[in-house]
């Protein structure tokens, strides 16, 4: 061993053990790794930096930009309510479901484009309230990687399995040659993760940063709770104007919008009146009083329609914290004489006069400069009262969504850049591009793509690039290796197949999968060929294995969800431990029972 090799292996220890105790955060560690491995020459500064600028980093960035294009069109509207109609509102069903769909999505594109895609879908569904987005995201990631098993372009390390058998003389694999393996690798992972989800994932009350929308909830113990109910023909607010109901005078409840066929008015106004035939979608505290108020006039519960759906599964609408400033021409009216309603479409929910807090009907009551009341409308709307300059919006408005119209052109940009990447064409390249067409054919702006990168997650990823450079260069990875293969010469084969896939295992948390895959193949092809096992498949384990990254949010997938799901690395310890394990006996088992 040379002392380079010895260096670098203490890095690798230093790493392991720092993610393990979190004192620092994931990407100051890595940063931290990053400088180190300069300072002591072990990679150049140029090799360094380079994560910054390498695939994996750019690819991530793009695949970013584009999830936020996606979700800002509502492009990924009808797949939210399909999981939510199918799953019956059970978990247990929709991450089943979730795992499913995106493993299968996996098995043909790039693990992280598969994960991007679904990101948006659960951030929306877990809007609803019912579900924890930290107990989510984690399963969802883990099934894209599992997925990239399923066929012979799912991953990396399977994409270039073939050129590594071609260089040793060796036939080349189907497409599909991989697909019982993967088979068995991806039911049993996202099976273990099904089964034991209450075991093995976050509750999501820890890490996770607050929304601004969180933070305004948190802050004015707002309603979350929005119940749906239709108007039969029979019922008895027929005819009745929103007013004459009582609804927020005698009930405290509000109306945040009607549905009547494809038509969605927000913040029906005081003279509005009820037919038959429409949704109703309502905010209260207390769901007693929204069953009184059925009750009362003969309301049938159901689920919304997809317009009222769309409203609470995406971001077009929220919550917004008004003041009344210093002259404006509204001081000394009432919400009754503004017309808020009809004039700007947004619901009050209360008011801060003073240290008066208003939650009942404030109606009638004068407002002063100062007067603070907190609204709930789509952010247009909102946006615009803050344009009059006859009041203040002081809470963050969010961006809008960019209406239908570019639900097309938002699927035809994500589609476009797989289609490059399946084409052969350089990954970053084709998913950067995809990012840059959201932003030319308007579906996002340019300040919503910087908005959307997270630099925590950028750095993460490029912090820990020159680790493997480091590996590599210093011939630290093929020592292990090497020192490894000598020992289990002439072993049993099942420690041989064990011995390999831990290798892989181990080698792709610290360096890039393919990397591993490139350093193990022909390491692993001589082994074969001394033990008289098919050095095939002995090949295919190892890149199967190099995708068994779940343990430390080091593989793109697992940085792309750190963050948006509040993740810490105990967490990935305690359910990618399972995952990992899982992974590993199921891969040697069938491996060695149906394969050499």
């Amino acid at each position: 061993m040379t002392p380079e090799i010895g260096l670098v292996l203490a890095f690798l220890a230093l790493t392991a053990v720092l993610f393990s105790l979190e004192r620092l955060r994931s990407d100051v560690v890595a940063v931290l790794i990053l400088a180190g491995l300069a300072w002591t020459r072990l990679v150049t500064p140029a090799e360094a930096f380079s994560g910054l600028s390498g695939s994996a980093v750019i690819s991530m960035i793009g695949v970013m930009i584009m999830g936020y294009g996606l979700d800002r069109a509502g492009a990924l509207r009808g797949l939210t309510l399909r999981l939510v109609r199918a799953s019956g509102g059970r978990e247990a069903a929709l991450l089943a479901l979730t795992c499913a769909a995106v493993a299968a999505l996996s098995a043909f594109m790039q693990n992280v484009g598969a994960a991007a895609l679904f990101l948006p879908v659960l951030v929306r569904i877990s809007r609803m309230g019912r579900f924890s987005l930290p107990r989510l995201l984690m399963p969802m990631g883990f099934a894209a990687i599992l997925g990239g098993t399923l066929s012979m372009v799912g991953s990396g390390p399977l994409i270039i399995l073939n050129d590594l058998l071609k260089q040793e003389g060796l036939d080349k694999l189907g497409l599909f040659s991989v697909t019982p393996l993967g088979f068995a690798v991806a039911a049993a992972g996202i099976g273990a993760l099904v089964v034991f989800r209450r075991v093995l994932l976050p509750e999501g009350d820890g890490a996770a940063r607050p929304s601004g929308q969180q933070v305004l909830i948190e802050t004015w113990q707002l309603p979350k709770t929005v119940y749906h109910y239709a108007v039969p023909a029979g019922s008895r607010i027929v005819g009745l104007s929103r007013e004459e109901t009582g609804l927020w005078r005698d009930y405290g409840l509000n109306l945040l919008a009607v549905g009547e066929g494809d038509a969605v008015l927000h913040a029906p106004w005081r003279h509005f009146r009820f037919t038959a035939g429409q949704a109703l979608a309502i905010l209260g505290r207390d769901e007693g009083d929204v069953e009184r108020f059925a009750r009362a006039y003969g309301l049938e519960p159901g689920g919304p329609s997809e317009e009222l759906q769309d409203l609470l599964l995406t971001s077009g609408s929220g919550f917004a914290e008004v003041v009344i400033p210093p002259r404006s021409p509204y001081a000394g009216r009432t919400l009754r004489e503004m017309a808020l309603r009809k004039n700007f479409a947004v619901e009050p929910i209360l008011l801060l006069s003073g240290d008066r807090e208003t939650r009942a009907d404030f109606s009638d009551q004068v407002l002063k400069p100062g007067d603070i009341f907190v609204v709930f409308g789509p952010w247009d709307n909102i946006r615009a009262l803050d344009d009059k300059r006859d009041f203040r919006v002081v809470s963050p408005v969010e961006t809008g969504l960019p209406g239908r119209r570019r639900i097309r052109e938002a699927l035809l940009c994500f589609a476009g850049a797989m289609v490059l990447v399946l084409l052969g064409f350089s990954l970053p390249l084709s998913l950067f591009s995809g990012a840059l067409a959201m932003v030319l054919l308007r579906v996002i702006s340019m300040d919503d793509a910087y908005r959307a990168v997270d630099w925590r997650t950028v750095f993460l990823l490029a912090g820990l690039i020159p680790l493997g450079i480091a590996m590599e260069k210093t011939g630290a990875a093929a020592y292990l290796a090497g020192g490894l293969m000598e020992v289990l010469q002439g072993r049993h084969p099942l420690l041989l197949l064990s011995a390999v896939a831990l290798l892989a295992t181990g080698f792709s948390l610290f360096m890039s999968n393919v990397a591993a895959t490139v350093l193990l193949v022909p390491l692993v092809i001589h082994m074969a060929r001394l033990a008289s096992l098919d050095p095939r498949m002995l090949a295919l384990l190892a890149a199967v294995c190099a995708s068994n990254s779940f343990l430390l949010p080091t593989h793109q997938v697992n940085a792309l969800l750190m963050s948006p799901g509040g993740y810490r690395n105990a967490d990935y310890l305690r359910a990618g431990g399972l995952t990992t394990v899982v992974f590993l006996l199921v891969a040697v088992v069938f491996t060695y029972l149906f394969l050499i």
